[in-house]
C-alpha cells in the first residue's frame, strides 16, 4: 500500500526551500548551481522535486521569459512549526515538555541557550499572567 502524500517537505525540499529563503526567486539553473556547491545533483531531478513542491504548496512558480522562476510559498518558520508539531504529536505523544526535556536532558544547549530558554519562558508567563487578568 502507497504511503499516504504528506504536506511536510522531505529532507531534499527542504534543500530547496533553504536555496529559496536565502536567495529569494530564483530559475531552474541557479536553484541547481547553488544545490551542487554542497552535493551533485541532476537538474531532471531538481525540476522533478520542484513539481512535486508545487503540488504541495510548497513553492510557486511564474513564467518569466521561456523559463520558470521558482518561489516559496511557505516561510521558514511556518516549515519549522509544521514539522516540529508533526515531530511532537508522533515522537513525543503530543507533548512539547517531553520534547524540550530531551533536548536539556541530552545536553543540547549551551548556557547561553539556557539564558535565553529562562527569559523566554518568563516572557510567556508574563503573558499568560496578563492575559488571566482579564
Amino acid at each position: 500500500m502507497a504511503r499516504p502524500a504528506s504536506g511536510h517537505p522531505t529532507d531534499g525540499e527542504l534543500e530547496i526551500l533553504r536555496v529559496l529563503w536565502e536567495q529569494g526567486p530564483s530559475p531552474l539553473g541557479d536553484i541547481c548551481t547553488t544545490l551542487r556547491t554542497r552535493r551533485e545533483v541532476a537538474t531532471t531531478t531538481v525540476a522533478t522535486m520542484l513539481r512535486v513542491m508545487h503540488d504541495k504548496g510548497l513553492v510557486a512558480r511564474s513564467q518569466v521569459g521561456r523559463g520558470n522562476v521558482w518561489s516559496a510559498v511557505v516561510s521558514r518558520e511556518q516549515a519549522a512549526g509544521s514539522m516540529v508539531g508533526k515531530l511532537v504529536d508522533r515522537v513525543f505523544d503530543g507533548s512539547a515538555r517531553r520534547l524540550v526535556t530531551h533536548l536539556v536532558d541530552a545536553g543540547e544547549f549551551s548556557e547561553k541557550d539556557l539564558q535565553e530558554l529562562q527569559r523566554q519562558i518568563r516572557g510567556q508567563q508574563a503573558k499568560q499572567k496578563g492575559s488571566d487578568a482579564k
